[in-house]
């Protein structure tokens, strides 16, 4: 049988049937190159991975829904770069699991804003964003600094996330819950917020 467009399109079955053939196809050819690239499976000088503190504020960051209203990755455009620093590089965000890119700005991107601020600036700005911001429209926080920070399962976080590559020895699973230990959700929040995109920062 001749297989003409008029034919597939006759052909409901024919027709899923090469959709996703040629999706599938497509598919691979964009994506099974990107393993085999240095620039997105090698960490950039200096990256590494979450440390307790850090991962547990990641998972406040997300449990809070911080990336419905920001981004993490920097366009190469100038407009972006004289705003926000250096475009992001896939070699930034090899821990990250899942990374938190992200596309809607009703707020800045976050992927420089480690260390642009002081601890205490985010602190007022998570509490009460128009404190310091007078005409930001974030809702507020404040209750972070009332709840502690889950210590006792960031040890178990680490372990799974070595089964997907990320190199965590024993020694810093085994001491994760201590550092933890003590701190409020506001405090983790924070130490993640100040370690974004530190590493290419003023390149």
């Amino acid at each position: 049988m001749k297989l003409t467009h008029d034919a597939i399109e006759r052909n409901v079955g024919l027709l899923v049937i090469l959709t996703v053939l040629v999706i599938s196809v497509g598919g691979l050819l964009e994506i099974v190159p990107l393993f085999f690239q240095k620039s997105t499976t090698t960490p950039v000088e200096g990256l590494k991975p979450y440390d307790p503190v850090r991962l547990t504020g990641r998972d406040i960051y997300i449990r809070e829904g911080c990336y419905l209203c920001h981004s993490q990755m920097i366009r190469p455009f100038r407009a972006e770069t004289e705003r926000y620093g250096h475009y992001s590089v896939a070699g930034e965000f090899v821990y990250d699991h899942p990374f938190q890119w992200g596309s809607k700005r009703t707020g800045p991107d976050l992927h420089r804003v480690g260390g642009r601020y002081s601890d205490e600036w985010h602190r007022a700005h998570l509490t009460n964003p128009r404190d310091v911001v007078p005409e930001s429209n974030m809702p507020a926080f404040g209750w972070l600094g009332d709840n502690k920070a889950d210590a006792d399962g960031v040890g178990a976080k680490m372990r799974a996330l070595r089964r997907v590559g990320v190199p965590y020895t024993d020694e810093e699973i085994a001491g994760a819950s201590a550092k933890v230990a003590g701190k409020t959700e506001l405090d983790v929040l924070i130490a993640y917020l100040q370690g974004l995109g530190i590493e290419l920062k003023g390149r």
